[in-house]
């Protein structure tokens, strides 16, 4: 009865394909998950979560790199040291050296980052000169933490105004622009959501799809956010007022959370058998 007790609690922390889960019911917000690692502070960042304070030696560090992308908006690089990305097990405890990132502009979140590279819209930028900054974080989404400071880097981003022929403020010479849109990729399935004063339409549920399948997520936000699908790391800028298409090839199994970055709202789970 003991082994049989220990097995079930295995399964129940592990989940059914043996690993960790790294989503949480639809609706609710992220929860701190119990981690050994370090020192948790009373001290928080903005969104409220915790420090998690380590000693300065062999404590993650981070660099941001800035360039300006030929076609749109700037791509970021995230140079970092004692440090390793780990998207699949997000939500779960923290791991010494290992988690996300949060990319912020001007002390206002945008969106979570899961690697080192991240292209950044020129229309999630206002006009003028702004301060980027990256925070890294574990995987319970506590803040990796050195005297009491957050592990962060920071650059500078001057954004100027998208004249006529120029996209992202960066010139493409005198090419007219297309006068036909792009036609979307097509789909098997088509989920359509709204956002609107932090609400989700329809409520958050599940998406059930078969392996190989592709589903096209519409949504509509009524605030200027980011669209994230966790497990195939696949991100959307979403535009204030507009409907914005994501389009993927559920190639993979397991549940898989769909969220806004900014307002952290869950907009769907797909379910890939």
């Amino acid at each position: 009865m003991l082994a049989l007790a220990l097995l079930l609690a295995g399964g129940a922390a592990t989940g059914c394909g043996g690993r960790a889960t790294t989503h949480h019911k639809p609706g609710t917000s992220h929860e701190q998950a119990s981690g050994s690692v370090g020192t948790l502070l009373t001290a928080t960042d903005a969104g409220g979560h915790r420090f998690r304070e380590v000693p300065a030696e062999g404590a993650p560090e981070v660099q941001l790199t800035v360039r300006p992308d030929s076609e749109d908006g700037w791509n970021l690089q995230l140079a970092v040291k004692s440090y390793r990305f780990t998207p699949d097990s997000t939500g779960g405890a923290a791991l010494p050296g290992a988690g996300h990132a949060h990319l912020e502009l001007d002390g206002r979140k945008l969106a979570r980052l899961y690697g080192p590279w991240f292209h950044l819209p020129a229309a999630q930028v206002p006009e003028g000169a702004h301060t980027l900054t990256v925070r890294l974080y574990a995987d319970d989404h506590t803040a990796w933490a050195v005297a009491g400071k957050p592990v962060e880097g920071t650059a500078q981003l001057n954004a100027t105004a998208t004249a006529p022929g120029q996209v992202g403020g960066h010139s493409h010479g005198d090419t007219p622009p297309p006068t036909q849109a792009p036609q979307p990729e097509q789909a098997d399935r088509t989920v359509t959501i709204t956002v609107r004063d932090g609400k989700v339409s329809p409520a958050p549920a599940r998406t059930e799809l078969r392996r190989g399948e592709r589903v096209a997520l519409r949504v509509t936000s009524d605030r200027a956010d980011t669209l994230h699908v966790h497990g195939y790391d696949k991100e959307l800028a979403l535009p204030a007022g507009q409907e914005a298409t994501l389009t993927l090839t559920a190639d993979r199994t397991g549940l898989f959370e769909v969220e806004t970055h900014t307002s952290g709202l869950v907009l769907t789970q797909l379910l890939v058998r």
